[in-house]
């Protein structure tokens, strides 16, 4: 996964920040989809690495994912607000999120139920 991650983010289009990320997720099947950020001049209409990854997840069939690895520079990195509450409605109830620096040096891990501790749930 982390190949995957750290690859996507070269790719990123980070023109205005120049902040990339790349992000890969883990699905049901045992597949692995990566994404990177997309930025817009028309802020905020740019689309963070993860749901760009979970995107590419849900298009190819899968379901749920059960680890979501992300990839910036050195410093802090977690998911967003609206990514945190893509990743619960899509994740697995022990789905693990790492954030992993640009070396691939594990930064740091939480439960998806730790970083949204109560997110909208509905019934699968």
């Amino acid at each position: 996964m982390k190949s995957a991650a750290i690859a996507a983010r070269e790719n990123a289009h980070a023109p205005y920040s120049r902040f990339k990320v790349g992000a890969a997720v883990l699905d049901n099947q045992g597949r692995i989809f990566a994404g990177c950020n997309m930025e817009n001049a028309a802020y905020p209409l740019g689309t963070c690495a993860e749901a760009v990854a979970l995107g590419a997840m849900i298009a190819a069939g899968g379901k749920t994912c059960s680890h979501v690895l992300i990839v910036g520079g050195d410093g802090d990195l977690s998911p967003c607000g609206g990514c945190r509450q893509r990743i619960a409605e899509l994740c697995t109830s022990d789905c693990v999120v790492s954030a992993v620096s640009a070396d691939g040096a594990i930064l740091k891990e939480w439960k998806m139920a730790d970083l949204l501790p109560h997110a909208f749930e509905f019934d699968r």
